[in-house]
Order: C-alpha cells, then structure tokens, then sequence
C-alpha cells in the first residue's frame, strides 16, 4: 500500500470482528512499529501483548472504553522504558512515531486498530495487571482487530490553517 494513502485513508476503528489476528500479523505489526524513529536510536518502546480475555477484562475496568478493549482481540500495551529514556520529551515523541507506524501497519493488513489515551488515569494500575516491572510507564494502548465497522471518512483542517509562518 502507498504510505501516504496509507496515511489519508487510516481512521480508528472500535468495533471488531471476532477474528483472531494471527501471529504473523502481529509480527508484522511490531516489526513496522519498531523501524520508528528516536533520539540517539535509543528506541524506549516497550510493548505487552494481551489477547487473554481476562486480562481484557481486567484492563476494561481501567476505562471507560471498556467495550473497545473487551471487544477487541489484540491488544498491544506500550510503555516507555525509563532506564532507555534520556529526553522524557523525545522519548514520548519517538513512541508516538512508535504507534503512529504499527497503527499504519495496522491499516494496510486490512485490520483496524484505535489508539486509546484515556487509561493513562489508570497506568499504575495497568502495569500492576499486565505485571510489568517498575521503570515502565504506559504510553498507551491500541486496540486491534478486524474491523466490524466502515469508520467515517474523515477531515482535516487547510494547510493554510495550521500554517504559523513561512520565511
């Protein structure tokens, strides 16, 4: 798939399919996410796979969105590995570009995935659940899975909107 209509066509999707998403997809997935950029490559990502119901279960109780993270069959927790860390700031950057490429990755395997922030309120609690070792603070997670919707096209605002200045 041609990455910039990779890019114009990705939207979130939050509701799936029953399908499990194969190993083979997932490899794929964390083998295009791991490619992102980061300050001195010092690559901070850290990422914990769950497709156990039950600790779906138990993350869905750490959100709101809960019918997104019990419906979805994969879903990737991302850390930030504070001993890699040596700029808080680019290091949140670089896991962004980090889960901006598995979330394209995602996109073009046919599969649909939304990135979900809000748990964040509930990160000590997330990482206690999916026993991650302390030094590791929750980025994010992304729900994935087949798609069960058509998401809305979406719209941006003009380039001469977002534009401050041009010298």
């Amino acid at each position: 798939m041609d990455v910039e209509k990779a890019i114009r066509e990705r939207r979130s999707v939050r509701k799936y399919a029953g399908e499990k998403v194969s190993e083979k997809e997932i490899s794929a997935i964390l083998e295009a996410a791991r490619w992102a950029p980061s300050g001195l490559d010092n690559q901070p990502w850290r990422v914990v796979i769950v497709e156990d119901r039950s600790k779906a279960g138990e993350l869905a109780a750490c959100t709101r969105y809960s019918a997104i993270v019990t419906g979805a069959p994969l879903l990737l927790a991302v850390f930030l590995d504070l001993e890699a860390s040596y700029d808080r700031d680019k290091d949140i950057m670089a896991i962004g570009a980090f889960i901006q490429n598995a979330l394209l990755a995602v996109h073009s395997r046919g599969l649909g995935a939304v990135w979900l922030g809000e748990i964040l309120k509930s990160k000590e609690r997330v990482r206690e659940i999916l026993g991650v070792p302390e030094g590791n603070e929750l980025m994010a997670v992304v729900a994935v899975g087949k798609p069960a919707e058509t998401p809305q096209d979406g719209t941006r605002k003009p380039v001469a909107d977002i534009l401050i200045n041009r010298f």
